[in-house]
């Protein structure tokens, strides 16, 4: 029970508003005193309260002193080392974070109390098998070294906040509770040399076993106040003593910083001395130097943090160029800003100029890291699903804000309503920012890029659907530059009360659907679905500025007038009407007339709930990637209706074929359909047998002309 017990309480540990461990509901010291034996303290540097699993033995050992664990903060230990962190290369982001916040309590204390101190800094070094991280921060006494280095979730920093008033004003980092301990995850054994005051102490410890306090002398190399902290690595860890990796990890975590952090490098330099070989000393060679020095690390500037108005552009682009690897792509546009209130949050955002190049291949990319999340200038992650839609991916940029639960390990954000809180804001910042950019010349662009995006954004979210919808741009039929709705609707012949699209996969075959027909007959213009997205997105809209979208292949086109000739039409024409249901039998729903077109001799037409012949290939095509023969899906909602045009010649032609019961009544009753299902976007499953009905009526001679001479009557 005791145990998991701690497990629970460890793993609610997040950085909410007021850095609280639990719900405030939620009381831990009650919960833990329901245990059958007390639990008393133990927790990490700088980081939370909870003063319930502490060391149970302190013995002299060495002039100092040793601090023992029970069992069951062993196995919290055990837990935190092993299984908390996702990445065990997260201990230097934890590690420069507690040096950084030791830093800014110093130097904190010195504007208030007056005292003297020189420019803080973090200098990281390696030997063949140890890592020293050493700043001149506040330092420990040993009394804080037992409280903040033998506690787990014991917060040095929140204490430190609280003592001085200041929560707000200190930009301390280390609040979580367990980040010093992330250093077991790549050393098998622990030292902290440190002073505050009253002298220097060593903390050391072997994972699980322990720790031990003593006086010490101070390090030849440091100041009189500070902390150096040297990780005993593990031998399947030794890559972080190569300051190749190191040097990677604090570009990473660490680039913006507010101190110096510098590491120890071996670099080879080459330089030209004189050739010994040449007698008249005038002739150099290269030769190879190992050059040790300090390098800096951080040299990047948190431009998020400055005054926007004290930006330049072409700081933002550099800015933009150096964090997301984008040396060739210029940002179409960016917004800067700042959020306070319930939540407080520094963003940095861009629309880049290009497609990035792994949204090329998939524009959903779980790889593709577009958002970056800091917390005072650490960096946490860039994997999280929750910040921002999917139907954003693209938007590249920064947001730092401690107000963001965090699970234990700072890798995985909570799901809270503060949360919810900031992704909103950062959906309305986005969007702000592209309909700026709808108002400038570069839109044409940004649309050729990431208009997939937004009419994903239509589908998805119904929250901003009306605002997404006034982003998108269509392709029309009697246009060859793409045009937005509102566009369309304030072009919209006297009369027209309705949006008409028609779908297909491309422009051409759209052009070629026989319902263009009516639509010309009218004089209305229509939006061209010339990809799945488009007619989900048109049929998730159902509505733009009060006017309806409609299918206009689905549409009634017939007036009264039309519908008194139809019927008399019908009733010349139904010999051949029975004629085609029985020889089409199952290929079609019915067989019947319409006074809509114009040109066309046939035309296949769906239900009124039927769907595309393009949404049925998309939804076949996911069935098949599913490793389905058929999509259950469709049902029968694939089944067409063939319309004949009563005032076409090669309808009347095929009436008297049927009335003469002429062989060829066949070969002509079947070209209609498939004429109608290749025009209509349906193509024709029985290509075979198309071709030999071609092939037969070339042959036959003058029955070419039936089709190719024909004309419309009446």
């Amino acid at each position: 029970m005791r145990l998991s017990l701690i497990l629970s309480t460890i793993s609610t540990i997040s950085i909410a508003s007021g850095f609280h461990l639990f719900p405030p509901a939620f009381n831990p010291r009650q919960s833990l005193q329901k245990a059958t034996t007390p639990i008393t303290a133990f927790s990490p540097f700088p980081r939370t309260d909870i003063t319930s699993l502490s060391s149970t033995e302190t013995a002299e050992a060495s002039g100092g002193e040793t601090y023992k664990f029970d069992a069951e903060v062993s196995r919290v230990m055990d837990i935190i080392i092993n299984s908390l962190y996702s990445d065990k290369s997260v201990f230097l982001r934890e590690l420069t974070s507690n040096a950084a916040d030791a830093l800014d309590k110093r130097r904190f204390l010195s504007l208030t109390e007056e005292k003297q101190f020189s420019d803080g800094g973090i200098k990281i070094k390696t030997t063949p098998e140890t890592l020293t991280i050493t700043d001149n921060g506040i330092g420990m006494t040993k009394e804080e070294l037992v409280s903040n280095l033998g506690r787990i979730a014991n917060s040095g920093t929140r204490k430190f906040s609280q003592e001085i008033g200041k929560n707000d004003d200190t930009s301390l980092i280390g609040q979580f509770g367990v980040g010093f301990y992330s250093g077991f995850l790549v050393a098998d054994k622990m030292t902290v040399e440190t002073c505050r005051e009253g002298g220097w102490h060593k903390w050391e410890s072997e994972a699980g076993e322990g720790y031990t306090v003593v006086e010490t002398e101070k390090p030849e190399d440091m100041e009189d106040q500070g902390t150096r902290l040297t990780l005993h690595l593990k031998k399947d860890c030794l890559e972080y003593a190569k300051s190749e990796r190191l040097e990677e990890l604090l570009g990473k975590y660490s680039s913006f910083i507010d101190f110096p952090i510098e590491l120890w490098t071996e670099k080879t330099d080459y330089k030209q001395v004189p050739d010994p070989e040449d007698e008249t000393g005038e002739k150099k060679k290269t030769v190879p130097e190992k050059v040790e020095k300090w390098e800096l690390m951080n040299t990047q500037k948190p431009l998020w943090l400055r005054d926007p108005k004290e930006v330049t552009d072409d700081e933002y682009g550099e800015f933009y160029k150096s964090t997301f690897k984008s040396s060739y792509d210029d940002p179409l546009k960016h917004t800067h800003f700042r959020l306070e209130g319930q939540v407080e949050l520094k963003s940095l955002l861009y629309i880049p100029g290009m497609l990035p190049f792994e949204l090329s291949k998939n524009m959903f990319d779980e790889d593709s890291k577009n958002l970056k999340l800091y917390v005072k200038r650490v960096f946490i992650n860039d994997d999280f699903e929750d910040l921002i839609p999917r139907y954003l991916k693209f938007i590249r940029g920064i947001v730092d804000s401690d107000d963001l639960e965090l699970n234990v390990g700072r890798e995985i954000l909570q799901k809270s309503r503060i949360l919810s809180v900031v992704r909103k804001r950062l959906v309305r910042k986005s969007l702000d920012m592209i309909k700026e950019l709808k108002e400038s010349d570069d839109y044409d662009k940004f649309w050729t890029n990431f208009g997939k995006y937004i009419k994903v954004g239509v589908v998805e979210d119904e929250q901003n659907i009306e605002e997404l919808s006034g982003l998108c741009l269509w392709t029309m039929s009697d246009s060859e530059k793409m045009t937005s709705l509102e566009d369309y609707v304030s072009s919209m012949k006297e009369g027209q009360e309705k949006i008409y699209y028609i779908s297909g996969d491309s422009k051409s075959q759209c052009l070629m659907n026989p319902a263009m027909e009516a639509l010309k007959k009218k004089g209305y213009e229509a939006v061209l679905c010339v990809e799945p997205l488009d007619e989900i997105a048109v049929q998730t809209m159902g509505k733009f500025s009060d006017k309806e979208i409609v299918d206009a292949t689905k549409e009634q086109w017939e007036d009264e007038e039309d519908k008194d000739q139809k019927e008399k039409e019908e009733e010349r024409l139904q010999p051949a009407i029975d004629y085609l249901k029985e020889l089409l039998g199952k290929k079609v729903a019915d067989v019947g007339v319409t006074t809509s077109l114009t040109s066309s001799p046939s035309a296949a037409r769906q239900g009124q709930y039927g769907m595309s012949p393009s949404m049925q290939r998309y939804m076949q095509a996911q069935a098949v990637a599913l490793g389905e023969e058929e999509n259950p899906m469709l049902g029968n909602m694939n089944e067409v209706k063939l319309e004949l045009n009563p005032g076409h010649s090669v309808v009347n032609k095929f009436a008297d074929m049927v009335a003469a019961k002429a062989k060829t009544a066949d070969v002509y009753g079947e070209l209609l359909y498939d004429l109608a299902m290749i025009t209509s976007g349906y193509g024709v499953e029985d290509a075979k047998g198309l071709s030999e009905r071609i092939v037969g009526i070339m042959e036959g001679g003058g029955d070419a002309g039936g089709v190719a001479d024909a004309e419309v009557v009446g």
